[in-house]
Formats: C-alpha cells, structure tokens, sequence
C-alpha cells in the first residue's frame, strides 16, 4: 500500500486547515442565543438544503457504502425511498409548527402540548442516541488514517475530535450551515473524480455497459427487491414503510437535522430546503452505491486481497495461522483466474451458462472471504487483541490508496474527512443547543445572552470530549453505516411516536404520553435484543415503525385508564 506524497497531504491538510479556519471565522457576530444557535435565521433554502445533507452524510457515507455495494450490491438504495414521503409531511406538518411557535429545539414544543418530564424525556433519548453516533462519525474517519499514516485509533479519534471542537464551538449554528455548503461542493466533487478514474482503470475492452453487464451477472445491479421477506433488511417495502418512518425520525424530531432548517429565513425557504435534500438524496446514494459496484467489477480484472484489512492480514500472518490463511490466498488467485476465463465468455457471448459460472465463482470466492475472516478472528483471539476481521469498510479507502494518482488520494481522503467534520459538527451542535435549552435553562431559570451563550459553548465542548471518548471504544461492529441506523431506530421510533401524539391525538395528555414512551423505549430495546440472539426476526428498520405504533396505541390505552390524566401545558392554537 502506497504512502502519501507530498502532494497528498498538501491538499488534505489545505482543506481540513481552510474548513477549521473558516468555520472558526464565522464566530463573529454570534454574540446572542438566536445567532449563536440559529445561525440568526439568515439560511437560504440552498444553504438549508446542502447542510442537511451533509449532516446525514458522514465519513460513515463515502467509507462504508461502497463497501456495502461492493458486498451486497444496490439493494441498500431502498433504504431511502422513505425520504421523499417524511419530506413532504415535514414540510407540511412539523416545519409551521416549529416556526410559528419559534422554537430553538424540537422538544420546546413537547413542552407546551403536554409537559416538562415528556420534554425532557424526548430531549434525553435524542442526547443518549445522537451522543452515541457523533462517537461513531468520529471514528470512522480514524479508521481511514490509521490505515493510512499507521497511526493508533486511539491518539487519530482525540486529533480529529478536537479539529471539529475548534470551529464548533467557536462558529455555532452559522459556522456548521456555511462551512457544510463548501464541503459538499468538495464532496461531490471528489466522488465524481473517483468514479470516472475507476471507470478509466478498467480494461479498454470494458466498456460502461460491459462493466454493468458483469456487475448484472454477478448479482450487484438487484435494485428492487419486492418480497416480504424479514430476513432481507432492505426490501422496498421496509425502505417505504420503516424508513418513512426512520426519516420522519431523523428530519422531524432529531435536533442535529431540525437546527439546520430551523436557521432558515422563512418558512418557504425551510421548505425547499428540504424539498431539495428529498429530490436529491437517493441519486446521491445511488451514484455512491455505483461508484462502490465498478469498484467490484474493477477487481473482477484486478486481483485483490482476501481482507482488505491490512493490520488484520499482518496480524494472522504472523500467527500459527499463517500456513492456512496462505493456502486461501492460493485458492483466491486460482479462483480469479478461472473468472477471467468467464468473465471473457460472458462479455463475447460464447457460452450461455457464463452466468451460473460466473455465480458459482463469486459464492466460492465469498466462500474463501467468510474462511479468512475466521482464522483473523481466532489468530487475535490467541494473541489477546482486538483485530476487525469484517473488512467492508476497508474496501473503498484500500482502492484510493492503491490504485489513484497522486494528489487525488489526497482529495478523496479530504472527501471523506470533511464529510465526517461536517457531520460530526452538526451534531455537537445540537447535543450542545438541545443540552442548554432543554435541560438547563429550562431547570436553571433566567440567564442573560451572554450566559446563555457561554453556556451553549461549553455543553457543546463536553459533547465532544464524551463523543471522543465513545469513538475511542467504538467497534465496527456489521458495518459502519448499518450501526449508525440501528442506533437510530432503536430510538427513533419512540420519539417519532410521541410527537405524532402532540400533532394529531389532541386528547392524550402528557402522563399517558410520559407512561407509554418509558415502557415503549424497554420493549424496543428488548425487541431489538431478542432479534440479536435470533429469538425472533425483526429487522432494525421495522423498529422505527414498531416503536411508533406502540407508543401511539399505549398512550391511548393509558389516557382512559389513568386517573386524573390532565396535562400541565397545552398548546395555543
């Protein structure tokens, strides 16, 4: 694996320096709680759009989603058929609302329809979630460097940490929405480079359509998948019925996405904000999860590793595993050079069973894969360290640096990091916002600006320090991209539950509410448990939807049946 040049980190270290510099510039005028934590409500919808994207877009997106392809195929892009429908019921139902009522966090709202305790209950189970996940945003790029530079998790998670810290804390809401819009300019950038230089890589002979012909006959280009069943996570239906509901979640209630739109002018610019990251965001998954499909068919004629894991290859190299883990490398390379021999037929037609061949290669090979992936974990069991054996995020990061010129490692290594800052930052930004505004003030009584401010500042640099700290245990886990949303969905269905509560069963007061959330949130988690230890098959989307449903019909339950069920606030409609 190749070093990075001189010009590498000469353009890594410009972008990282120019976005630390400028988001830390952007602090003046944040003198006040509206401008420091809604950025003033000077957004435009452009503004709106692009920081919210980039908020959902971390590192975790450009890392482990090709890899996710490279693995699985296109399948996962029915994750987000959802996203267009929660954009519309947004737009119509939770952004007046929020506007009308002037809020600076979601749960200010929970407040007034039912009561303090459902507030801050809302407001504590987004900071337990969104803590944890700011903790996963920040170790995925450290897994990048490590590779990279050969440096330990450990000290890359405090260096990068503290980078998205400085112009947090120092920026606010502003210097998160406007430095966001230059990184996604960076971002899409970068990943067009990318795409077309693996284009380019590949054999003259193999053109576009020949490269999605192979990728076809391989079982990667599978879009659609209509069944009904549990045991595939990405079906359309749980992409339109749990991840409408994951993403009404995430853009409706979760205050890193609400504060980006909640810094808008208007609420026509809020609106088209999120118009525009709902018309945009699945051609954006879909180009990646391409981008992830011509990596594979680019080694289809390139021979790659049995891991992609390097450390993990050294550590079972040198381990009494060794012998074993070089006899799958032989059977791998003998295995790629009968699928030349295929995969030649199948492109000139000369025999009409080149596709179950072709299949039949790519399961023993995956065969071989799953194989490795033991003898790496046994081989760290016995040296009693902790290694990854799953290498699906290592699959893009070990193409970038072994088959891109120079220069352009360092651009898409300045893709993904800006990603993850961009991502991370948004949110400490609301860990920091809702921490102050619905927990302290709300419990401290009357504070000057000036305090207020100070306040904000100082919650957000210790959501930092806790995210640090999260990302320095963080485990890969499945996948990187597949952890962030099962955490999610552990909770956002709870959550999405209870406002549906405040917007449309106006006769549920708040214990009801308070009373179901709190057995809801146990019997999720205990769903989600017993699915892990494969007592019952519920995959992690249908939480979201799972969840929802609970709580609305407990809360229902409870109203008729508890005494005296009025609530301490109402909303004034």
């Amino acid at each position: 694996m190749q070093t990075l040049s001189w010009i590498d980190w000469t353009v890594l270290c410009t972008t990282l320096i120019a976005i630390v510099g400028y988001g830390t510039w952007q602090t003046r005028g944040s003198k006040n709680v509206t401008d420091y934590l809604r950025g003033g409500n000077t957004s435009k919808w452009w503004t709106i759009g692009l920081s919210v994207m980039a908020t959902q877009a971390s590192a975790i997106t450009f890392l482990s989603t090709p890899g996710q392809a490279f693995n699985d195929g296109m399948g996962f892009v029915q994750f987000y058929f959802g996203l267009p429908i929660a954009m519309v019921v947004i737009c119509m139902v939770f952004i007046p609302l929020y506007y009308r009522l002037k809020v600076y966090t979601a749960y200010e709202f929970l407040e007034k329809r039912f009561d303090l305790k459902t507030r801050t209950l809302a407001a504590i189970l987004f900071l337990i979630q969104r803590g944890l996940a700011a903790g996963i945003t920040i170790f995925a790029p450290a897994i990048i460097l490590s590779v990279v530079l050969g440096w330990d998790l450990l000290t890359l998670n405090i260096i990068i940490g503290l980078l998205v810290i400085i112009y947090t804390v120092s920026g606010g809401t502003r210097a998160v929405n406007v430095t966001q819009k230059h990184q996604m300019v960076v971002i899409f950038f970068g990943m067009l480079v990318a795409f077309f230089l693996i284009v380019d890589k590949l054999p003259q002979d193999i053109t576009f359509k020949k490269a999605l012909d192979i990728a076809g006959a391989s079982g990667k280009m599978e879009v659609l998948d209509f069944s009904f069943d549990l045991n595939n996570r990405y079906t359309f239906w749980s992409g339109i019925i749990g991840g409408t509901f994951l993403m009404l979640s995430y853009f409706g209630t979760d205050q890193s996405q609400v504060q980006r739109y909640l810094s808008g002018k208007s609420v026509k610019e809020m609106q088209l904000g999120l118009i525009f990251n709902g018309i945009l965001k699945i051609p954006m998954q879909f180009f990646i999860l391409l981008v992830g499909v011509m990596v594979f068919v680019f080694y289809q004629f390139n021979e790659s590793p049995v891991n992609f894991n390097p450390t993990a290859t050294e550590v079972v190299l040198n381990s009494e595993y060794a012998d074993a883990y070089q006899t799958l490398q032989k059977e791998q390379k003998e295995v790629f050079n009968d699928k030349q021999k295929i995969i030649k037929s199948f492109i000139a037609s000369e025999d009409e069973n080149a596709t179950k061949y072709m299949a039949i290669a790519n399961q023993v090979h995956d065969d071989i894969r799953d194989e490795a992936r033991l003898l790496i974990d046994k081989a760290s069991e016995s040296k009693g360290i902790k290694v990854e054996s799953n290498d699906k995020d290592y699959v893009f990061i070990h193409f970038i640096l072994n088959n891109l010129p120079r220069g352009l490692i360092g651009l898409l290594l300045a893709v993904i990091l800006s990603a993850a800052m961009s991502s991370t930052a948004s949110e400490l930004n609301a860990l920091g916002s809702t921490t102050t505004m619905d927990l302290y003030k709300r419990n401290a009584g009357e504070k000057t600006e000036e305090a207020m401010v100070r306040a904000s500042k100082w919650f957000t640099f210790g959501w930092g320090l806790i995210a640090i700290g999260i990302a320095c245990v963080a485990n890969l886990a499945e996948n990187l991209i597949q952890l962030v949303n099962i955490i999610g969905s552990i909770f956002y269905g709870n959550v999405l539950g209870i406002f549906l509560l405040a917007f449309f069963f106006k006769f549920v007061k708040g214990n009801a509410v308070f009373i179901g959330a709190l057995i809801t949130q146990v019997l999720v988690i205990s769903l989600f448990l017993l699915n892990e230890y494969e007592y019952i098959n519920l995959p992690f989307l249908w939480l979201n939807f799972v969840g929802c449903l609970i709580v609305i019909t407990l809360a229902c339950i409870l109203q008729y049946i508890l005494p005296n069920n009025k609530a301490i606030g109402t909303e004034n409609n």
